[in-house]
């Protein structure tokens, strides 16, 4: 799904409480990380919820995988992600989520808390990808894919 769609699903949708409910599927259909993933290298500080957010990059496209112990966080993880995946460093960084959330009406409805930890994993992802830019770090592989 691309952000052109997710934004128009949102549009459709009349109330607060659809488009909650749309949050919730999305989230849904992330998969789980298992336990050996939900380490303190992948925590995203910042967020309310427990939120996991792993950095792939091959091919010089950066990808991300994330999860969240509460379910309308891993919504907003799965918009996150579909914003940000498979696309370059430079592409990431000159991305304005805000202007997105807007156009789905999301940010005046998701509370002030869930906003700051969204915030936070759009920071951290930013951060990896003006990593790839620079220097290598310290995150070299996981999974037996290429990391930042």
């Amino acid at each position: 799904m691309s952000i052109g769609n997710l934004i128009e699903d949102f549009s459709f949708l009349d109330n607060w409480e659809d488009k909650y409910k749309y949050l919730i599927e999305l989230g849904n259909q992330l998969p789980h990380f298992d336990d050996s993933q939900k380490i303190e290298q992948w925590r995203i500080s910042g967020c309310q919820s427990q939120v996991w957010i792993i950095p792939h990059f091959s091919s010089s496209l950066l990808s991300f995988q994330g999860d969240s112990d509460a379910i309308i966080v891993r919504g907003i993880i799965a918009i996150v992600l579909e914003i940000f995946n498979d696309k370059s460093a430079q592409e990431i960084l000159d991305i304005d989520v805000e202007e997105i959330f807007d156009k789905m009406g999301l940010r005046e409805h998701i509370t002030p808390n869930r906003r700051s930890g969204m915030l936070a994993m759009v920071d951290k992802i930013k951060f990896y990808a003006r990593q790839s830019l620079g220097e290598k770090n310290e995150y070299s592989r996981v999974s037996g894919q290429e990391n930042l």
